[in-house]
C-alpha cells in the first residue's frame, strides 16, 4: 500500500513526527534496503568498505508546500571527481568541529546550497547507510519552512530542485535497475522523476524512509 492511500485522518505529516520520534543518529548501519542481496553479493560488497569507514551525515529536507511535502534535492556538478551529476541531498563529511550528525547535515545544507538553518526544524533520524565510497552516512531528516533562498556553491552544485515525497516513497515508482559492482550483478532501484534519475544512495535512503512510514500499514 502505497503512503498516500493511509486512511485520511493520518496525515504524511504526523506519521514522519510518529515514525521518528526519539530517534537516535548511528543506528543499525547496513547496506540499504533498497538492494537485495544474497549472501556471497553481501560479503564482496563488504570488502570494498573500509573497516571503520568515514562518518558522513546528510540532510533530508522535507518543504512544507500547500500542496504537500516535498524532497529538496541537488544535482551534483558536473566536473566532480566522485559521482558527479548525481542527483544527492546536502551533506558531506562530519568535522571535529560538528556537535553531531545534525549540525554536519545543517552546516552542509548552509554550504552548499545556502539554505539557512533557521529555516529547518529537526525530526529524526534514518538508519545509517553504508555506502561503497567508504562513508557510513547518518540521514538526518528535517521540515523545512517555506520563504528560504536558496544560494547554490556551483564548485559543489549545478541544480536544486524539489520532488513530491509522496511520490519518491511509493514503491509503484521505484524501477528495479541490475547494477555490476564487485564483480556481482545485483538488484538496486532507481526513481525517474521529470526527466531526472534518483539512484544509488539517494535513492536507498528515500526507499528506506518509505517503508519506514509503511511499516504496520493496514
Amino acid at each position: 500500500m502505497a503512503v498516500d492511500e493511509l486512511a485520511p485522518a493520518t496525515s504524511l505529516r504526523a506519521r514522519i513526527e510518529q515514525r521518528l520520534r526519539g530517534t537516535q543518529p548511528g543506528h543499525d548501519p547496513d547496506f540499504p534496503y533498497a538492494s537485495q542481496f544474497s549472501a556471497e553479493q553481501l560479503a564482496a560488497l563488504r570488502q570494498l568498505i573500509p573497516a571503520n569507514p568515514a562518518r558522513a551525515a546528510v540532510l533530508v529536507p522535507l518543504v512544507e508546500r500547500p500542496e504537500g511535502l516535498q524532497v529538496l534535492l541537488t544535482q551534483r556538478a558536473s566536473h566532480l571527481k566522485n559521482h558527479p551529476g548525481q542527483i544527492s541531498f546536502p551533506g558531506g563529511r562530519v568535522e571535529p568541529g560538528d556537535a553531531g550528525p545534525w549540525e554536519t547535515a545543517v552546516r552542509e545544507a548552509h554550504e552548499e546550497i545556502g539554505l539557512e538553518p533557521a529555516f529547518v526544524t529537526p525530526v529524526g533520524y534514518l538508519q545509517d547507510h553504508l555506502v561503497i565510497s567508504g562513508f557510513r552516512v547518518t540521514p538526518a531528516v528535517g521540515f523545512v519552512r517555506p520563504g528560504f533562498e536558496l544560494r547554490l556553491d556551483r564548485t559543489e552544485v549545478e541544480d536544486a530542485f524539489e520532488v513530491p515525497l509522496s511520490f519518491v516513497i511509493d514503491p509503484r515508482n521505484h524501477v528495479p535497475r541490475d547494477r555490476l559492482v564487485a564483480g556481482h550483478t545485483i538488484v538496486t532501484h532507481e526513481i525517474p522523476y521529470a526527466g531526472r534519475q534518483i539512484w544509488g544512495a539517494t535513492a536507498s535512503m528515500l526507499i528506506t524512509f518509505g517503508r519506514l512510514l509503511q511499516a504496520g500499514n493496514p
